[in-house]
């Protein structure tokens, strides 16, 4: 099964504490992955971001909400207990969610404040299911989702020539040409020969990497013809590589036609999706708005202090 959402955890938490007494987080891990079936690859599963293992977050949180709402004592840091009133909620488990709502609510009385439209934007999946990190988490994507649609947008805008000036800044951005002096070219309209931009990898200029651009609209497609066009353009060129980039989407027959070329001829299609995710990621006309730095304990650093008996 999937890794369970954090509030689906605590009941099973409350109990494992009224059965075993206290217990520390990493004592959780093997019962509860046991209980909800979980193999060690869904165990071990980390973010997307590489820092922390989902499951071991959850319980954490798990435990978190529950000692916040004054279910859990914490008689030791790392340590938890629950209290009578968790022993005597646990009688009726289906209230327990409702109950912890409640109590946070009292403890954050703006907590049911109505949403701004961004918050809306950004944060739209459950927040009873949700950890805080993957909250975080869930807004930077949609941030993201919003801003590729903006990039995209703001191209449909720009002329055919400035596209094709700027997919050969993005490709010079991503490492493409090196150092060398001038590797990107536009080439001229009147006689590109279906070769929008030239991108040389090397100082003679031996080595060369084609490029066309066509800025369609974002529900336009690009069929196989297109594709087999450029790649003719590619042999009357003498070149081996060739880049196709899109503001739009290919189709199914584009993409098998490219995927099966022989060896002799390597061509990479970029859509409008791929291309928003790449000025996005290497910040060609992209700025900073806002850095969050996120903390948290370092664990060697407290467990080398001694504990209060």
């Amino acid at each position: 099964m999937a890794i369970p959402k954090h509030d689906k955890i605590r009941v099973p938490v409350m109990e494992l504490l009224n059965k075993n007494g206290t217990m520390k987080l990493r004592d959780f891990i093997e019962p509860l992955s046991e209980h909800f079936g979980l193999t060690d690859e869904e165990v071990n599963e980390m973010y997307p971001s590489g820092n922390g293992h989902i499951f071991y977050d959850r319980v954490s949180w798990a435990l978190s909400y529950l000692n916040m709402a004054g279910l859990l004592d914490k008689p030791k840091r790392g340590m938890y207990k629950i209290n009578d009133s968790g022993i005597q909620l646990l009688k009726t488990p289906e209230k327990v969610d409702k109950y912890i709502e409640e109590q946070l609510e009292k403890r954050e009385p703006t907590r049911q404040k109505k949403k701004t439209t961004e918050e809306q934007l950004t944060i739209d999946e459950s927040s009873s299911e949700l950890t805080p990190q993957e909250k975080l988490y869930s807004s930077f994507s949609n941030i993201r989702k919003s801003v590729y649609t903006e990039i995209l947008n703001t191209i449909l805008t720009k002329t055919p020539t400035a596209f094709e000036k700027l997919v050969v800044l993005l490709l010079q951005k991503m490492g493409y040409g090196g150092e060398i002096e001038n590797s990107g070219l536009v080439t001229k309209v009147s006689n590109d020969g279906g070769i929008d931009g030239i991108i040389k990898e090397d100082v003679l200029g031996l080595g060369r990497i084609h490029i066309q651009a066509k800025r369609y609209k974002i529900d336009s497609s690009i069929g196989r013809e297109e594709i087999q066009k450029f790649v003719g353009a590619l042999a009357v060129a003498q070149s081996n590589k060739g880049v196709f980039i899109t503001t739009s989407y290919y189709s199914k027959g584009a993409i098998e036609y490219a995927n099966n070329l022989n060896g002799s001829t390597t061509l990479v299609l970029i859509d409008g999706k791929q291309l928003a995710e790449y000025i996005y990621d290497y910040g060609l006309g992209m700025q900073v708005e806002q850095t969050i730095e996120i903390k948290k304990l370092d664990a060697d650093f407290w467990d080398s202090m001694k504990d209060d008996e």
